[in-house]
């Protein structure tokens, strides 16, 4: 609380310091409380920066304004702003390490104090810095402060009109990517809030760049890209690789299960598992707990979709039996606790997407399971596991609405990337095991075992007809999308994660 934080002078020190940023941004002005308008009280909060290691690094104290009493069409219009998907993240990490460039990171020092507002907003003055003789006037503002429900949205339109004077293209298709220059001059830079990821084939170009940021707005310049968003980032000759042990290791202390028996797979093979169950419950909320941290550790660890997705089926009223599952898998990330995504360099790579599908695995509804790989050469970007919609009749019908979910994302795949690298976007291979799907992608047959199927799955005969996905038929032995379906035994699964680039890399660091 405040009156704890004035006992110490680091909270004081980072008080004062918040203070001074907001005052010299401009962001508001003392004035008398205009007769029907309402003042949004403000509180201060307190947080410590951690690096990657959980080492304080910064004391941070943030004045937030109450953005809760905010009415929607009388305080705020819009909210939205949008962020880089971390999907868009991985594939710049990924086109980065193919072209052998050099990632780079910077923060905007409070960020949202830059976005001009256009609604009248007046909040009451800060606890611990009222103004003597002026105790009943209130603050209007001008810019943005943390907490109020527009601030985002006016952080991203100022920082969009700052890259778009600086010469810089929005992206048609990720709105948090802006481009400039062309081939070697080429420079990339994604947005998340106040994080910028910096790329580009020339170092002089990235540092032009930066001094132009530093122009416009407060910037830390944090150097070559290690930590984001829980992502631990390691740049090395050999490529890049993504991990998230630091995070795992906390899910594992959290889950009270640090040092336990590890496991050499996440799911018991051939594991089958009811939303109707006789076991007795257990409390939802812990459950919800280690699925919701699990799901974001996935984003490291496509090796984990699967057994993760499958856990998630059951938050509505887990059992014994289904918290039992979700410790197979929190011992077997005991087991794998620094793996993560490696990224090699290939120069020309080019993005090849795998789709799979079980068939009617899902006890209680009997739908399939959708799986889907893409690799720009042989670095994973997106992976993707999912219960699919409707109940497929066949295989073929389970196969082919699993390539027509691997089309849409190829399709925006493939157009992203080709604006990345400044060309016209090319084919994309799917590669699928079943001839009956690639047969039905290709020809438009209605014959009665196809006639049914929902209209939206035919987008894929659409993307064949256009050439902008290319089916390739593929054994089931080298299906890499299979562990994306269905629980493994233990030789197959680890073969599987070796092929699609999961490795350990503390080993790979030593070694």
């Amino acid at each position: 609380s405040y009156e704890e934080a004035l006992h110490h002078e680091r909270w004081r020190l980072a008080m004062l310091d918040e203070m001074t940023s907001i005052k010299a941004s401009g962001t508001w002005e003392l004035v008398e409380l205009p007769l029907h308008a309402r003042p949004i009280g403000l509180k201060w909060v307190y947080k410590t920066k951690k690096d990657a290691a959980g080492v304080i690094t910064k004391h941070k104290a943030r004045l937030v304004a109450k953005g809760y009493v905010q009415r929607q069409g009388v305080d705020f219009d819009e909210v939205f702003a949008p962020v880089a998907r971390l999907e868009s993240v991985r594939l710049l990490l990924a086109h980065a390490a193919s072209e052998g460039w050099a990632v780079h990171h910077m923060d905007v020092k409070s960020a949202f104090l830059n976005g001009v507002l256009q609604e009248e907003v007046y909040v009451e003055q800060p606890p611990g810095f009222v103004l003597k003789g002026h105790e009943r006037k209130v603050l209007h503002l001008v810019k943005a402060l943390y907490g109020l429900r527009q601030a985002p949205r006016a952080w991203y339109s100022k920082l969009d009109e700052s890259l778009i004077n600086l010469g810089f293209q929005r992206s048609s298709y990720e709105h948090a990517v802006y481009l400039r220059g062309e081939q070697s001059r080429r420079l990339v830079v994604g947005v998340y809030v106040d994080d910028l990821v910096i790329t580009g084939g020339n170092q002089a170009d990235i540092d032009v760049f930066k001094a132009e940021m530093q122009a416009t707005f407060k910037m830390s310049d944090l150097g070559l890209l290690h930590y984001y968003l829980g992502l631990e980032v390691a740049q090395t000759e050999t490529g890049i690789t993504v991990s998230q042990s630091a995070y795992a290791a906390k899910i594992l202390e959290n889950a009270g299960m640090t040092g336990c028996n590890p496991s050499q797979v996440p799911m018991e093979p051939r594991l089958k598992l009811s939303k109707v169950s006789t076991a007795s419950a257990v409390d939802p909320t812990v459950y919800r707990s280690i699925v919701g941290s699990l799901r974001y550790l996935v984003n490291s660890r496509p090796d984990l979709a699967y057994s993760v997705g499958y856990i998630s089926r059951f938050m509505e009223a887990p059992t014994m039996e289904h918290m039992a599952a979700a410790k197979r898998v929190l011992r077997y990330v005991a087991d794998t606790l620094h793996f993560g995504c490696h990224y090699t360099r290939k120069k020309q790579a080019q993005l090849v997407g795998y789709s799979d599908s079980d068939l009617a695995g899902d006890v209680d509804t009997r739908k399939s399971t959708t799986g889907v790989f893409f690799f720009l050469g042989n670095n994973l970007i997106t992976w993707q596991s999912q219960k699919q919609r409707v109940v497929a009749l066949s295989s073929c019908e389970a196969e082919y609405i699993a390539a027509a979910t691997g089309a849409c994302q190829a399709t925006w795949l493939a157009r992203l990337l080709a604006e990345l690298k400044g060309e016209k976007a090319s084919a994309t291979t799917l590669k699928t095991d079943n001839q009956s799907a690639i047969a039905l992608s290709k020809n438009p047959v209605f014959h009665d075992r196809s006639k049914h199927i929902d209209v939206r799955y035919h987008y894929i005969r659409e993307c064949v007809e256009e050439d902008r996905v290319r089916p390739e038929s593929i054994g089931t032995t080298e299906q890499l999308a299979d562990m994306l379906t269905k629980a493994l035994g233990k030789e197959r699964f680890c073969w599987l994660r070796s092929k699609i680039g999961v490795i350990d890399v503390n080993h790979m660091h030593k070694n």
